[in-house]
């Protein structure tokens, strides 16, 4: 008998073409759940993979090697599949079921795992990265835990809210609670910034200022909601994050996340206030210590978010409050071209592949 295979539109080699390859048919065992992928998101994660190494600043470079992912590689990890095998010890779900695949795996029996916290797992296993991902036919979910069901919204859509709407989910969560009028600053008008913008509207959220220095992304901002924006290339950045703001701001999150960026993050923010920084774009910033303490600020960093939070994400989402994003799909083996154009940032929300029939 000839042993079942998937095809997957892979990385074969870094920085060159996306390649289409063949590869064994996962077999689920345990409680893993086989599903067939039918749409996938590209973000920009996927990127720093392709080109092969991760911008640190005055670290260097870390070469994803180094981080244990190997090639070939189907990337992506923004996942809406049908459930098409279960494994032995699996539970919850059925054949047929359509359903979003959270994809920051992790070891399954660390204090964090156990407490719902897989994204913060030493010992990531996460799909697109170390394990086969969503430009492949098939992946393995480690449990049903880690499927949600996206109800009657749009795949498409529903696919982003594995890691562009849980990233900016949590970290609109780490700025909270504030006043609806309290000026919230996001730098970064591409998909997660957009993404952004609708989680505060829909929690009710009515001050939203946008930072970026494309004129049509930030066009696509104030379509989207955002209440005021800012040209992201003005000389003093931070002094027009304040004008916009009509003073300093308490809640800033960077979604960009570069050294220009943080720095004018930074001196922008009031006294009290929280700058969440979320984007691998690279870079560093240098701070005077002093100034920590007796403006009582707080920096943190915001990595994606927990199943909790794309349960929570998908159940506002279904509940009609989100607002819909710009959504453009592409046939799954145009996988390459896409990466192209996002790279290009020739993408305003975002892009999904999508399965072509059998």
């Amino acid at each position: 008998m000839t042993a079942a295979t998937m095809t997957a539109f892979a990385i074969v080699e870094n920085g060159a073409a996306l390649a289409e390859i063949t590869l064994p048919m996962p077999e689920p065992q345990g409680t893993e759940i086989l599903l067939e992928v039918t749409h996938c998101g590209v973000c920009h994660s996927d990127l720093h993979i392709w080109d092969g190494y991760y911008d640190l600043g005055s670290a260097g470079r870390l070469d994803v090697m180094q981080r244990g992912i190997s090639l070939p590689l189907a990337l992506g990890h923004e996942i809406v599949g049908r459930v098409v095998k279960l494994g032995p010890d699996a539970t919850g779900v059925k054949p047929g079921d359509l359903r979003i695949v959270y994809p920051w795996v992790g070891c399954g029996t660390c204090a964090h795992c156990l407490a719902g916290e897989d994204n913060l797992c030493a010992k990531q296993r996460s799909l697109g990265i170390f394990q086969h991902g969503g430009f492949a036919t098939h992946v393995i979910a480690a449990h049903a835990g880690h499927l949600v069901d996206p109800g009657d919204l749009d795949p498409a859509l529903a696919a982003t809210y594995a890691c562009s709407g849980i990233t900016v989910f949590a970290a609109i969560r780490k700025i909270m609670p504030l006043a609806p009028d309290v000026p919230v600053v996001l730098i970064g008008a591409g998909g997660l910034g957009l993404s952004a913008i609708a989680v505060l509207r829909a929690l009710g959220h009515r001050a939203i200022v946008s930072v970026d220095t494309s004129e049509a992304k930030r066009a696509a901002a104030t379509a989207a909601g955002a209440t005021a924006t800012v040209d992201g290339t003005a000389e003093r950045l931070d002094k027009a994050i304040i004008a916009a703001c009509g003073g300093q701001p308490v809640a800033i999150i960077d979604l960009v996340n570069g050294s220009a960026t943080a720095r004018a993050a930074y001196g922008a923010l009031a006294k009290g206030g929280k700058l969440i920084m979320v984007g691998l774009f690279g870079g560093e910033l240098t701070l005077p210590l002093p100034f920590m303490p007796m403006r009582a600020l707080t920096i943190q960093g915001s990595f994606v978010g927990t199943p909790g939070d794309l349960r929570e994400l998908v159940g506002l989402a279904q509940g009609g409050a989100l607002p819909k994003l710009p959504i453009e799909t592409m046939p799954k083996h145009e996988a390459d071209a896409a990466l192209h154009r996002l790279k290009d940032g020739t993408v305003t929300g975002r892009l999904v592949l999508v399965a072509e029939p059998a």
